[in-house]
This record gives structure tokens, sequence and C-alpha cells, in this order.
């Protein structure tokens, strides 16, 4: 499968968000470790400094590197090939592609395509081709083109198609999280709370991390373009906002945010702001919610791909049987926040 003419940001930030869609257009090389791993892999994120991307297995291991244990990037099963040829299609197509077009393409049944798919990438094909024409479109507005460029180059049919998909989204501020933060100020600041130390760090537009037991290193490798500082008095607002929500969690919704990811991700977290305080949701149950209820394993990486910890409350999802599950800062955490919602 080809690059879509990815910048080495770019895919950092895909590799950050262990989106599996990206499985099998490139491969992260780690040469602290010397190893090479899938987009998608489960594993801790590595400095950026030790990691080189290739476009191919092949590559990575000419390069000396050697594959990965856990994510096993050089074995493909039949339905990752069929997953990775109708990503291809669908990146490189400006028109909606038909079920039945695609299935041709791989060898497959339309429905059974569109349920292999779906598992894989957390959408349906049609919906994934939706969100890259959102992305198109939102790409070519912030580099300064014209509205109507914009929308027919991103293979809308009609300006009317744009705005009905996108009048939720229009307006936004420019967001941390495109190319690596390249020309945003991030303010930050690292402070003690009874959960132990904190990370907050914010844009213009609102929160774009809250992680414990984390310091500015990991803010560099997640946004290498940006202009990083400590906050000030207009931070030191929001920093007291944010500590009131985690020493007593509760309803966070009036403090702004800064988040971005795929379409099902933010489909995921949307419905994780839905969960009231005190009250929790299994992972089957929040991928229902969120429009694929066969999705079970998307949505739980979409869970452990929120960078806002607590005002996206992520501590909120619990296995079906009932037991706490994993969190990205230990279950210790996540059992004192559902303690504290609870009383």
């Amino acid at each position: 499968m080809t690059d879509p003419q990815l910048t080495d940001d770019q895919r950092w930030q895909i590799a950050m968000a262990k989106d599996r869609a990206f499985d099998g257009v490139f491969v992260t090389g780690v040469h602290s470790t010397g190893i090479y791993c899938r987009p998608s892999c489960p594993a801790r994120a590595p400095k950026r400094e030790n990691v080189k991307f290739y476009a191919t297995c092949e590559a990575a291991e000419a390069a000396g590197l050697r594959a990965c244990k856990r994510c096993k990037p050089e074995a493909l099963s039949r339905d990752e090939q069929a997953v990775l040829r109708t990503l291809e299609i669908l990146r490189k197509s400006e028109a909606p592609v038909s079920l039945e077009k695609l299935g041709a393409a791989t060898d497959y049944s339309p429905t059974h395509l569109q349920r292999v798919f779906s598992g894989s990438v957390g959408m349906s094909p049609a919906a994934y081709h939706r969100a890259l024409r959102r992305e198109r479109a939102g790409d070519a507005l912030s580099a300064g083109e014209r509205v109507s460029d914009a929308v027919y180059d991103a293979g809308y049919s009609a300006p009317s198609r744009f705005y009905d998909e996108n009048k939720e989204r229009l307006g936004m501020s420019a967001s941390a999280w495109k190319d690596g933060g390249r020309g945003v100020h991030i303010s930050y600041a690292v402070t003690s709370t009874s959960l132990g130390p904190m990370l907050v760090a914010a844009t213009a537009k609102g929160v774009c991390r809250l992680s414990f037991n984390e310091d500015c290193a990991e803010l560099e490798r997640r946004f290498p373009n940006a202009q990083l500082a400590e906050g000030g008095d207009d931070f030191r607002a929001l920093l007291e906002q944010v500590v009131a929500a985690v020493e007593k969690p509760g309803d966070a919704q009036h403090i702004p945010l800064d988040v971005k990811g795929t379409a099902f991700q933010e489909a995921v977290w949307q419905e994780l702001r839905k969960i009231p305080p005190g009250e929790t949701r299994s992972y089957a149950e929040i991928a229902a919610a969120a429009g694929n209820p066969k999705a079970v394993r998307a949505a739980g990486s979409a869970n452990g791909a929120n960078s806002v910890a607590v005002l996206i409350p992520c501590h909120r999802v619990v296995r079906s049987d009932g037991s706490l599950g994993g969190y990205a800062y230990g279950t210790e955490i996540k059992r004192t926040l559902l303690e504290r919602e609870a009383k």
C-alpha cells in the first residue's frame, strides 16, 4: 500500500493516536530498541528523537531493525489486507465508492467487507470517506484556499453538501494537533494534586493535554513544532478550573478543549462526556453509542487515545464484567476518581 504523502509529523501524531487505519501504510522504527512496529502498536510510546518512519517492513529491516513481537507488523491476515486495500482506494478517490466496487477489488462480498472494515477501522467505508473529505477541505481552508476551491477539490459535489456536513465544525481556531503544533503557542504547568503531579497544557482554543506523572518532555514529543512556555496569569485561571475538576470530579463541560482524532475517536469522546458522574459504561456500550456496536476494540483504542484525562472521562469506562480494566495512569488513580464520583 502506498503512503498518502504524509509528513513525519503526521506519522508521529498517527502513531501517538495508535490509529489502526494506517497499519500497512508505514511502520514506526524505534532505533533505541532496534525494533519496528505498526502505527497502532499498544506498546508504550517511545521518545520522538529515537523514531524514524519507513514505508515498508523491508525498508525497516534494511535499516537493521527487527519486527515487534507484540504487534507483528510483518504478518498481515487476509482481512487486514482487504482493509488496507479498501483504505488505499478510499484515500485515492474523490467521489464515494460503492461497497460493491470495494468488494470486487478485495474479493470479498460487500456485506462481509463492511463488517471486516468497520471492526478494524471503527466506522464504515462510507463514513471513513466522508471523514477524509472533511479533513481535505479543512486542510485546504487552513492553507488559505478559497472556500469554493477547497470544497470542490475535497470531492464535494456542491458547497451546500460541505456546509451540511461541517456546520458544527466551522469557525474553530487553529488546533495544536495539526503538523505537530506548528505556529501554535501552548502554555503549560505541572502542579501538585492529591492524585500526584499533573501536567496541564492549553492553546488559545482550550486544554490540549491533561496527564499525570508527566513533564514538559511529553509535550515536546507530542507537539515538536509548537511554541511551549510556562503559563502566565491568563493560563492560571484555566489551571484552577482544571485542578478543581480533578479534585472534585463531576461535570467539566464548561472547560474548553483542543482535541483532535479520527471521526470515530471523536464520536467515542463525545459519548464519554455524556456519562454522568458516578456512573460507568462498558466498552461495548460506548461502541454502540458511537454508532458501531461491533467496534469494541476500536472503542477501547479510542478511549486510550484520549489526551485530556478526567475532562474527557475515560476513567468511567470499565469492562463488561464490572472490573476496572486498564487506565493510562494506573488503576489506583482510576479507582480513586470513580470512588470520589460515587460519593
